[in-house]
């Protein structure tokens, strides 16, 4: 298996150069060649398969033996062994016809654990072989930093730098960051938002010569092509706890960078019988305007409650764009150096109709999401994080119940957000797990820096070890 950049200029890499590369040298984002198809047959065949088995069947492909079998079993099985729940992802039916994909059951308690605790255990397992080492950096919007953090802190391989917006993340989520305190562990909490964390990356990785020679920059950030497949996995493992292939199934999943509802477009590509992907979205609404609208505009970014959606530019919609645009890499370039300019894309008629054959969105504000944690809660005596309630909601909304059963994401757990609890109604703040209790006794660590790449990047070059 090959990549190939969205922007169709970059070298070709092989999975491993992918992985270390994340940003393609012309500013796009890996791809691989071609999409894996399993049929109705084999899709069936997994049915009775463990999540570690499942893992290994959908990853695979994408891997083509670069890693050998057995010890990409291995890596798996480390990596989902830490999760809480031996479901890894259990289904919690929440009304008829309506389930709940419970992803927070990782050691960070957020969906990001799925792929960044086994990004961090494979780029350990790469590096090793290798004899490499690198510098991670990402930005986060609140859970990518504390999952890629958890996933790298054990690694003689790499230091990582995260930068997240200062003040703009939940306190759960800098503390998880912030009271990791090895010595390879570095928080940046930069004077900004979320698109400027993300902003300052992707410059970063376009020109690297701030670096010592003999260190290269690698992602964590969804742009990494692991990511995303390690995300398709759950798609197939919940559409088959529900008889599929046999039956169809719908998903609404809460949406900030693309990339998770980017994975669930893949598992479909790939043979499971999605009926409906709905896109959910905060305030912050660039994709729901994209798809009713056509409106694929930058705006001011707003400070919600549900602050791991508060992004403005989704970094992985230039792989769909890719897609939408039958893999013209020419086209793609032309397309995000004119979105770069004018900060507005208007899209064809053709390729509008194309997204909303495969896409629904919705969006949902503050209020209407705190009114949506309360009515679960009072139907169905279950507490939802605000992300999850602005999925649950954009699938009731957009998904016909009488037909597939609507399966919507829960990105995290919901004591990482206790201000939308308050604020909901409810009268104690969802508890912690116990092996996080003492989150607020931790000691914490961490750097406030303007928002300035050469300062960033100084910091970075000064504290490579």
């Amino acid at each position: 298996m090959k990549y190939v950049s969205t922007r169709g200029k970059a070298p070709i890499l092989s999975f491993e150069e992918a992985m270390l590369a994340g940003l393609a040298s012309d500013g796009g984002l890996y791809v691989p060649e071609k999409i894996p198809n399993f049929s109705k047959e084999e899709i069936s065949s997994w049915s009775d398969l463990t999540y570690e088995e499942l893992a290994f069947k959908i990853m695979s492909p994408f891997i083509d033996g670069e890693v050998p079998d057995d010890d990409l079993r291995l890596l798996i099985k480390k990596t989902y062994s830490t999760f809480r729940h031996k479901a890894i992802a259990p289904l919690v039916q929440t009304a008829r016809n309506e389930f709940i994909l419970e992803l927070f059951h990782g050691p960070t308690l957020a969906f990001k654990d799925f792929a960044l605790q086994f990004l961090g255990n494979l780029m350990d397992y790469v590096l090793k072989k290798r004899n490499q080492r690198v510098v991670v950096m990402g930005a986060t919007s609140g859970d990518t930093g504390s999952a890629a953090i958890e996933g790298c802190r054990h690694s003689k391989h790499l230091d990582i730098f995260i930068l997240h917006p200062h003040n703009r993340v939940s306190e759960v989520q800098r503390r998880q960051m912030t009271t990791v305190l090895q010595d390879n562990v570095f928080n940046i909490a930069l004077d900004g938002n979320f698109d400027d964390c993300q902003n300052m990356v992707k410059n970063s990785f376009s020109d690297q010569t701030f670096l010592p020679k003999d260190r290269q920059l690698v992602a964590v950030n969804s742009i990494n092509w692991v990511r995303i497949m390690a995300q398709i996995v759950y798609y197939f493992y919940a559409g088959l706890a529900l008889n599929s292939p046999h039956r169809r199934v719908s998903f609404s999943v809460p949406t900030g960078n693309f990339g998770d509802i980017f994975a669930g477009y893949l598992a479909k590509q790939m043979g499971l019988p999605i009926d409906q992907l709905v896109i959910a979205t905060n305030s912050n609404d660039i994709l729901h305007r994209c798809i009713s609208n056509n409106d694929l505009s930058i705006k001011t970014l707003v400070q919600s409650l549900s602050p791991s959606m508060d992004i403005m530019v989704s970094s992985n919609f230039e792989r769909m764009l890719f897609d939408l645009h039958d893999r013209d890499g020419r086209m793609i370039n032309n397309l995000m150096s004119d979105f770069k300019s004018k900060g507005k894309l208007v899209l064809t008629d053709a390729v509008l109709a194309k997204a909303r054959k495969l896409f629904s969105s919705y969006r949902l504000d503050d209020d209407s999401m705190t009114n949506v944690m309360s009515d679960i809660w009072k139907t169905s005596e279950y507490i939802v994080d605000p992300h999850t309630a602005i999925g649950v909601e954009a699938a009731r909304r957009t998904i016909s119940h009488r037909g597939a059963p609507a399966i919507c994401l829960s990105t995290a757990h919901p004591a990482k957000f206790p201000e939308s609890s308050r604020k909901a109604g409810f009268e104690n703040d969802p508890e912690l797990p116990p092996h996080m209790t003492d989150l607020f006794d931790r000691k914490e660590r961490y750097t406030i820096q303007a928002n300035n790449i050469q300062d960033i990047q100084k910091f970075i070059a000064e504290n490579i070890s």
